[in-house]
């Protein structure tokens, strides 16, 4: 919807529809939120026909618009994803709900009662691009968090998106809970994401989630508060000590799997003593797998066919099949490369030097930090929350994979019999 013709009035009874429902929501049972989830689970895979249509119809004019190839992934939906889904939702069902979780109490010497329980935040707003699964993700977590959710899902999904939405209210409704807990503002366009960013007066946090632009677009004009979702700029180090079959398959795995979400690795970094031995198998399994490495001076004197790797490549999270490769002097090279580059997801180190990974654990500032593991790991469903509504790399709340207690607040509970404070 053009900018000229937002109507203010229309978006913003949506938003105080959500708020309402948000406060029905937030003292809803267990066993009722749980019904609804279940619901969810049973349209999603008796309307996967639908779901695929209209995703088809996403897909074909992502294509004509250009869509990069790991965009086009994301955007993607088939049965099978579609069938992960549902599983992916009954396994929130299986997780315990924090609403109401004592964080901690005690009683005072003179007999006041105080307890820090868990709350739900209210209207969470989520602005993310062509990641359908995402609309389900958000809306479930949302609701078994007790929370009403808002979506933006961006004009590449929007006709899979306007399905799935529609999905997740005839569900709440079927189970008797509010529909008007789930929203979307995509029809309103960039004008209706960037009222969502500013409406205070309705929306408790927001997150967004998709590429570095739109993380920043977010942080910068909201005024809403921003727990905010990093690009995934990662690294993995192979130290001198590295075990080579473990070096060449933490660095397929962690490139190769899936090479075009967050958690996958972008910059594999080298020690310059392990250059010789550890290079060439690890490059001839990339390279076999269909990556195109972008290498820098040491790397093509082993490599000359290799493309030359940019200070651009550096920041880039490709989110395709090519990797920035580069050879350092040492762990603090490496460290200093990281700290530069790096933009707080995820990062790796192999090694068989106790010393060298717990520096590198101390160390690096992220929001995941690993030995000996593939950075694919860095996951809701890996770490066993279910489905996650995102990664956060800032430090404030929530950090790295979010799940359910990600999504609460607290308030103080204090009980008192006729108590006054002397």
């Amino acid at each position: 919807m053009p900018e000229a013709d937002l109507d203010l009035t229309v978006l913003d009874a949506r938003l105080a529809a959500a708020k309402d429902a948000s406060r029905a929501l937030g003292r809803a049972t267990t066993a009722a939120k749980d019904a609804a989830l279940g619901e969810i689970s049973r349209l999603l895979r008796e309307r996967a026909g639908e779901i695929v249509v209209a995703n088809g119809r996403d897909l074909t004019a992502g294509r004509e618009a250009g869509l990069s190839t790991g965009l086009l992934d994301r955007l993607t939906l088939d049965d099978r994803r579609i069938g992960a889904i549902a599983d992916a939702v009954l396994e929130v069902v299986g997780l315990d709900d924090p609403v109401g979780e004592s964080v901690s109490g005690r009683s005072l010497p003179n007999g006041v009662r105080i307890d820090q329980v868990r709350v739900p935040l209210g209207v969470v707003g989520a602005i993310y691009e062509a990641r359908p699964n995402v609309t389900i993700d958000i809306a479930v977590l949302a609701l078994k968090s007790g929370n009403a959710v808002v979506l933006r899902g961006g004009s590449a999904a929007e006709q899979t998106n306007a399905v799935l939405v529609q999905l997740l209210r005839d569900a709440l409704d079927a189970s008797g809970l509010p529909g008007d807990a789930v929203q979307t503002v995509d029809d309103f366009g960039r004008s209706g994401a960037r009222h969502l960013m500013q409406a205070r007066e309705f929306v408790d946090v927001l997150i967004p989630r998709g590429s570095a632009g739109l993380i920043k677009a977010v942080v910068d004009e909201a005024r809403v508060p921003v727990i905010e979702t990093g690009a995934g700029v990662v690294h993995m180090f192979l130290d001198e000590s590295a075990r080579e079959d473990w070096a060449v398959e933490l660095v397929h795995n962690a490139k190769v799997q899936r090479p075009s979400v967050c958690n996958a690795l972008e910059t594999l970094l080298v020690h310059r003593a392990a250059a010789e031995r550890l290079l060439p198998p690890v490059l001839d399994r990339l390279e076999a797998a269909g990556v195109t490495v972008h290498g820098d001076e040491a790397v093509r004197a082993l490599r000359p066919e290799v493309v030359a790797v940019t200070e651009e490549d550096w920041a880039t999270e490709h989110m395709s099949l090519d990797l920035s490769v580069g050879v350092v002097d040492s762990i603090d090279e490496a460290l200093e490369h990281i700290r530069r580059y790096s933009t707080r997801h995820t990062e790796s180190i192999v090694t068989n030097d106790l010393a060298n990974a717990e520096r590198f654990l101390d160390e690096v500032d992220a929001a995941a930090v690993m030995v000996n593991a593939s950075t694919r790991f860095t996951d809701g469903a890996e770490f066993g929350f279910g489905a996650e509504v995102g990664i956060s790399t800032q430090k404030l709340h929530a950090r790295g994979p979010m799940g359910l207690p990600q999504l609460t607040s607290t308030k103080w509970i204090v009980r008192g019999a006729g108590h006054v404070r002397a």
